[in-house]
């Protein structure tokens, strides 16, 4: 099972980290309204290791399935996160700047509040996701014969 939500959780940090640079690419990684596409990228490879461990395994129970999309998820913010606190205070300095000044704030602006906002944001986008995509795979407990 660990090798199973590294996998994903690799696959979820570099999708979401090819997506950031393409948006810089084209010029609109400062608009934080584009990372709600993150949700997607997010829900795509949580459920997608999700259904590759119902898959596997013999017997699918609930906790199991729970605990594989909160670690992937898990370890998919982190790996982003790092790469953003890299991007942040190594690459583009001005970035987290640029940033704050659309959410008007009046404070020191930086960057550690924006990589603290991606980690918070990561944790509970894995959350809301893992416990709905649950209610999707688990076993019913409705029976088949009627009464």
């Amino acid at each position: 099972m660990v090798k199973l939500y590294i996998k994903y959780g690799i696959g979820i940090a570099f999708a979401l980290a090819a997506y950031f640079l393409l948006l810089k690419l084209v010029g609109l990684h400062q608009y934080p309204v584009l990372s709600a596409a993150n949700g997607i990228i997010f829900g795509a490879g949580i459920l997608f290791a999700m259904k590759k461990f119902k898959a596997e395994s013999s017997d699918f129970q609930y906790q199991d399935g729970f605990m594989v999309g909160l670690f992937t998820g898990g370890f998919a913010t982190i790996l982003f996160s790092f790469f953003m606190a890299l991007y942040i205070f190594q690459i583009d300095t001005q970035f987290a700047t640029a940033i704050l000044d659309s959410w008007q704030l009046n404070y020191n602006k930086g960057g550690l509040i924006i990589v603290i906002s991606l980690i918070m944001m990561g944790f509970s986008t894995t959350l809301v996701l893992t416990l709905a995509f649950m209610q999707l795979l688990k076993e019913s407990w409705n029976s088949s014969k009627p009464m």
